[in-house]
């Protein structure tokens, strides 16, 4: 049973107006199968450290792995506002739900589809695309998060392979992955992608255990240890920090929309829960405080609904900007974490407990708005933009 009823979800302005059919087909497909399979058991997964049994397959079958990449390749063909909207729902149910198509579609398919030769595309896009395997993205390091540019993860030349070494941290699925994307440094010291595949000797995935957050998520590190990589699995089209970054960027634009899920769960419940909680012998959503909360409540989830529509038609017209997306990820995943933080107050003691979305959700987003960028960084990169002066150093 879920807290609300679905058509109280939020579209203040009209904005479904502006989406196609297919856009809310689409949507409507996946709310149904985060209502039937996601809401009945986040709750014990994350109270239990577990993730859901069997999530990336279902993931696969209702199309949410890489709904981007062409058809030939697995995917459905979709655009980047088909994207969006799917990982709004996702994420309504959870950020770790939406955390692992994250990362499979926009750090995993994303690169080897637009870096990849035709042999890794079809060896390895359309089983991500099923879920039949699993991937990681390893470019954050013990020593190294945002100046990605100090990695020292390293591979050298050995003739007829590449040997890889080096340790990558806070990698969601890493404990899980069949292969992961790894970005390290050639012996020129410029970055590269390579396709590093479980059955590989030297290659660990050791768990990240005792985590407050993403606790329906597998997190772990992806520790090289004189890994022989063939060469056939380089990324052979990108050199430099263009490949990781730009996988950020797709990451950073699909969170810009999920976290758009995660408010609108905290909203609704807390809509429904002060109509029906009474005080003083009348509904607590009588009370000014109340309303001024649920007002600014839904004006911030308005704002972020526009500003990633407009987003997801720049970024089918190829014109995004990585600031564009930074100041998009940034605002929305403010944005969600004080409704969250806010609406828990609505429910008084009730809104730590399990039964509603607040404190998980919450505690989802004290990740969200660290990992793809901190929040001070996306700060800093809008900075830059404006002044044209580099603050980070």
């Amino acid at each position: 049973m879920s807290y609300y009823p679905l058509n109280s979800i939020p579209d203040y302005f009209g904005i479904d107006s502006l989406l196609t059919e297919e856009h809310l087909l689409i949507r409507q497909s996946v709310r149904d199968w985060v209502e039937s399979f996601v809401m009945p058991k986040i709750d014990e997964a994350a109270q239990n450290h577990t993730d859901i049994p069997d999530l990336m397959k279902e993931l696969g079958k209702i199309g949410a792995l890489g709904p981007y990449i062409s058809e030939e390749y697995g995917g459905s063909g979709l655009d980047q506002i088909s994207y969006g909207i799917i990982m709004q729902e996702l994420e309504r149910g959870d950020s770790a739900v939406r955390s692992a198509a994250s990362v499979q579609s926009s750090l995993v398919m994303f690169p080897i589809n637009e870096y990849g030769s035709e042999e890794q595309k079809k060896k390895f896009l359309p089983q991500l695309a099923s879920g039949n395997i699993i991937g990681a993205f390893g470019l954050t390091e013990p020593n190294h998060g945002s100046d990605p540019s100090s990695m020292e993860t390293y591979f050298v030349d050995k003739g007829d392979h590449y040997l890889l070494n080096g340790a990558k941290m806070w990698i969601t699925n890493a404990p899980v992955c069949d292969i992961a994307v790894v970005w390290g440094k050639n012996e020129e010291g410029k970055v590269q992608g390579l396709i590093v595949e479980r059955a590989f000797d030297g290659f660990t995935t050791p768990t990240t255990h005792n985590k407050w957050s993403l606790r329906a998520s597998k997190t772990g590190e992806l520790v090289f240890d004189n890994v022989k990589v063939p060469k056939e699995n380089l990324l052979p089209k990108v050199t430099g920090l263009k490949g990781p970054l730009s996988c950020l960027n797709s990451a950073r634009y699909g969170i810009s929309w999920g976290v758009i899920g995660a408010a609108i769960d905290c909203y609704c419940t807390a809509v429904q829960y002060a109509k029906e909680r009474s005080q003083f012998g009348k509904p607590i959503a009588s009370f000014q405080l109340q309303q001024k909360k649920l007002a600014e409540f839904l004006t911030e989830i308005t704002k972020a609904q526009l500003l990633c529509l407009q987003l997801g038609n720049l970024k089918n017209d190829h014109k995004a900007t990585p600031a564009q997306i930074s100041m998009a990820k940034r605002n929305n995943v403010k944005m969600a974490i004080e409704i969250a933080r806010e609406s828990r107050q609505i429910l008084g003691g009730m809104g730590i407990m399990g039964e509603f979305p607040m404190m998980r959700h919450a505690a989802n987003l004290e990740s969200v708005i660290t990992y793809e960028g901190t929040h001070d960084i996306h700060l800093l990169i809008t900075g830059m933009d404006i002044t044209g002066i580099n603050a980070f150093g």
